[in-house]
């Protein structure tokens, strides 16, 4: 049988999730709980014949949707997964919260710097994250292999080229590379591959009572769109016709000018 559009996407997202695991001796995931990360995670257990062989990592803000904790419960249970969970304690005793500060600094301190700290305290070389290239301009910039100096820095000007198949595979002492299998995939093929594969994932994703939530974040700062899509299927065809951006509700992108390059520059997801 012909291979289709989604089986050339996972293919290449297993064969780059191999390259990784490969290349780098210590290596993690990063996990929201969100529908990207939930196919990282699909895609690992067909990668590695029903295991994820890495720790899973969630940034913990403490701004978390209750039903994405739950979640966050039952998959790591149901995959039988080797979960970090790690907290900018220090940023919370100062006070930092969206209560008192703008949405910029709050991801900066509660985000960025909570990943700096658990990339310290592991020593992780290499982190594999979710993102795609259509959900932000910035994020379209972005290779496979993404190299971060030692100050956590991504260099979006000077990104290595990625010709025949050949990655930026390793990392300099306090060095990482952002791993981003996922680089390729568009939303709807994100959205199609769940539906294909009968992947779990929050049901905050389909629609109730006239709103739905397209990317998942913290609750302060997180907003729903109008959709009464409550199905996959209507998902999809919604996707076809509107004209809204997938984080139009994430506070922090829009915060000020090139809000998320700024953040990505330093560090962020």
């Amino acid at each position: 049988m012909a291979r289709t559009h989604l089986d050339q996407l996972e293919n290449n997202s297993v064969y780059i999730l191999r390259e990784a695991f490969h290349a780098f001796r210590n290596i993690a995931m990063p996990w929201s709980m969100g529908k990207d990360s939930s196919v990282l995670i699909w895609l690992s257990l067909k990668a590695f014949f029903g295991k994820v062989p890495y720790p899973v990592l969630h940034i913990d803000t403490t701004y978390e949707f209750p039903e994405m904790l739950e979640f966050r419960e039952w998959a790591t249970a149901h995959y039988k997964l080797n979960l970090i969970v790690k907290i900018n304690e220090e940023a919370r005793a100062r006070g930092v919260g969206y209560e008192w500060h703008d949405p910029v600094t709050v991801t900066h301190e509660l985000k960025t710097v909570a990943l700096q700290q658990v990339l310290a305290e592991h020593k992780f070389d290499a982190l594999i994250t979710g993102i795609r290239r259509d959900e932000d301009p910035t994020r379209a910039k972005e290779r496979y292999f993404s190299p971060r100096n030692a100050q956590y820095e991504w260099s979006y000007k000077d990104q290595p080229p990625e010709f025949w198949g050949q990655f930026a595979s390793s990392a300099g002492e306090g060095q990482h590379v952002r791993v981003q299998p996922l680089l390729d995939w568009t939303e709807a093929d994100i959205w199609r591959y769940i539906q294909r594969e009968k992947i779990p994932i929050p049901q905050m994703y389909f629609a109730r009572n006239g709103e739905r939530y397209r990317s998942l974040g913290c609750m302060p700062i997180t907003k729903p769109v109008k959709s009464n899509a409550a199905t996959i299927e209507e998902i999809i065809a919604e996707l076809d016709e509107t004209k809204t951006s997938e984080r139009a509700g994430r506070a922090q992108d829009h915060h000020e000018r090139n809000a998320m390059q700024k953040l990505r520059a330093k560090g962020f997801m």
